[in-house]
């Protein structure tokens, strides 16, 4: 099969495309036919060496897929061959990852497709669906009629964060850098949107939401929790997933004795069962039209190694050239 692997941890030049043995699917695997891989921030970390994971060698890069069943191993009871399935959580922790033809995945990180959502709707949900999930359901348990505050509202989970906070009826504020990225945020729901390179952002929080934020996602790298923290309402709860190296100061004080909570989590580090009852919503609010992840381009096999370099130049070096996910087509 063709698959983009890497011998060893390095640039995006040090991605391979090439053949690799198809492989094949013992106990509990499923062997999926894969039609549509999305590229996440993570992969390109994991790919550099910059999360130190345990890898493969070859190494396939990738944790998102979706396609269908072609076989199943012999402990494996969910699925059947032709079904479609969708999943993420592959790349990680030991396990082989989705850039290719193929790819053998333990049926409990497989969900099915429902019908009438195409392959690349529900590769580029994976990772950033479930991420979203686990932070507002599981963890900050968000509420109808609370407000939400997410930075950057056109980003991979920035976006479904908007998108599921509204299916589940909280008001959202959130932010986009420029005027075009501000109407796209009104457009996937939010009530209202921020532009932080031209507008004070606390100031026009503080005029939106003069009784505070009941949940604060962040999503900067290095958040400033001096100015987030009062923002806060009563018993308001903040997520973090991201800024693996940031030691930012924390104002204890302000933030206990309002009650309030602090969430913190790597979605890969989430139980099956956790990450299927995420997966089981994001399949009933894409059948809804609820959620839609917001796809920039579509990218043959063979580019994986520009579209690696793409992610790190907009991720890492905030180019803007992105607006939306790169999804990778074997």
């Amino acid at each position: 099969m063709k698959a983009a692997y890497i011998n060893q941890p390095g640039p995006p030049e040090s991605v391979i495309v090439g053949e690799l043995p198809t492989p094949t699917p013992t106990g509990k695997q499923v062997l999926v036919r894969v039609t549509a891989a999305a590229l996440n921030p993570v992969d390109t970390y994991i790919r550099a060496g910059t999360i130190q994971m345990p890898l493969l060698r070859p190494f396939i890069v990738g944790c998102d897929l979706a396609g269908a069943v072609e076989s199943v191993g012999p402990e494996a009871k969910r699925f059947q061959p032709g079904m479609r399935v969708w999943g993420s959580n592959q790349g990680l922790l030991g396990r082989q990852g989705t850039f290719a033809e193929y790819a053998a995945v333990d049926e409990d990180w497989l969900y099915p497709t429902p019908a009438g959502v195409s392959d690349d709707a529900a590769a580029a949900c994976a990772l950033v669906g479930i991420t979203a999930h686990l932070g507002l359901v599981r963890d900050a348990r968000l509420k109808s009629g609370e407000t939400l505050f997410v930075n950057g509202g056109t980003g991979g989970v920035g976006s479904m964060v908007v998108q599921m906070s509204k299916a589940l009826g909280a008001r959202v504020i959130t932010t986009g850098g420029s005027d075009e990225k501000v109407a796209e945020c009104r457009k996937l729901g939010a009530d209202a949107a921020i532009n932080y390179k031209t507008e004070d952002v606390p100031a026009r929080v503080k005029e939106l939401a003069p009784e505070g934020i009941n949940v604060w996602w962040e999503t900067l790298r290095e958040p400033n929790f001096d100015v987030t923290v009062p923002l806060l309402a009563a018993r308001g709860r903040m997520i973090l997933m991201a800024g693996r190296d940031a030691r930012p100061q924390f104002p204890v004080g302000p933030f206990y004795v309002k009650g309030c909570h602090l969430y913190g989590f790597a979605m890969f580090n989430a139980k099956p069962e956790e990450q299927r009852a995420a997966a089981n919503d994001i399949n009933r609010w894409l059948v809804e039209s609820k959620i839609q992840p917001r796809i920039d381009r579509i990218i043959p096999l063979d580019q994986t190694a520009a579209a690696h370099r793409l992610q790190e130049e907009n991720t890492i070096g905030k180019a803007g050239t992105l607006a939306g996910k790169i999804v990778i087509r074997p």
